[in-house]
């Protein structure tokens, strides 16, 4: 995770909460005033997070101590006291609003992958996201998926070629959108192709994809085609797949499934912020 593009974040999102002034806590404690917090987790799951608290509070109190008692992607039990904060209380109050929220959702996100791995529990498919995440917080959630051991998809539409029903229907065939992208794209570049027949598959493997998905394909459809795909070009599967019916994907021979509800749907792993008295 880029901790420059950490930072900056986390200092638009202080400012959004902050604003001119913590009324509250500005009011009630000075600037020589010290204190302690401490992370709880009120329910298992996958901690994600660590740079979020180092580089949050530091931006808030530099000399504040921070004591993390687990890294990234390490499992945390329900009751576990995970990390400390010493510093100005001002500061501590100000920071934990945002640092929560942040550490909530990203250790959802781990956790929730996590759980996706160990039920499809193969040696050969991985499992990915998409770019179903919040706007502004990709990089965070997909840094989360890699904490819970999924594997990220292309960031954004800047990093490859991927070639959807749309993108074909206005091209006017698969042959012609692969060939367009070819001639724009550089060399290190990967064009994927999303095909929901047999027929498209053949077309996209003529065409030379690097990718070909298999959009909303049934196992027994994949299985059946896969067979076809030549050794050298990438296959994926995605739409429709859940965590009910993951493991149904198992023996399908794909080299990734990408699921969207890793990032789009996740339930937030429950953590509170405690004030330590003595």
């Amino acid at each position: 995770m880029n901790k420059l593009k950490l930072r900056l974040q986390l200092e638009q999102f202080f400012i959004e909460d902050i604003g001119d002034r913590d009324l509250s806590s500005e009011s009630i404690f000075g600037e020589e005033e010290m204190g302690e917090i401490i992370f709880i987790a009120k329910a298992n799951g996958i901690f994600c997070g660590e740079d979020v608290i180092r580089i949050g509070f530091h931006l808030l109190d530099p000399d504040c101590v921070i004591d993390l008692k687990v890294k990234e992607g390490d499992r945390v039990e329900k009751g576990e006291i995970f990390a400390s904060v010493k510093g100005k209380v001002a500061s501590l109050l100000k920071g934990e609003r945002v640092v929560l929220n942040l550490i909530q959702r990203m250790s959802g996100i781990a956790t929730q992958t996590n759980e996706a791995v160990n039920i499809l529990n193969s040696q050969h498919t991985k499992i990915a996201d998409t770019r179903k995440t919040t706007p502004g917080l990709r990089m965070l959630e997909k840094h989360a998926v890699q904490c819970g051991g999924g594997a990220n998809h292309r960031f954004g539409l800047y990093d490859a070629v991927m070639i959807k029903d749309n993108h074909i229907s206005f091209a006017g065939s698969i042959t012609k959108a692969v060939e367009k992208a070819r001639s724009q794209i550089g060399h290190m570049v990967k064009i994927e192709v999303e095909v929901e027949t047999k027929e498209q598959m053949l077309e996209a493997i003529a065409a030379k994809a690097d990718v070909i998905m298999f959009d909303n394909r049934t196992p027994e459809e994949i299985k059946e085609w896969i067979g076809l795909v030549p050794e050298g070009i990438y296959t994926e599967a995605s739409g429709g797949i859940n965590l009910d019916n993951l493991a149904d994907y198992r023996d399908t021979g794909v080299d990734v499934i990408s699921l969207g509800a890793l990032t789009h749907t996740v339930k937030a792993l429950d953590i509170s912020v405690r004030v330590k008295i003595g």
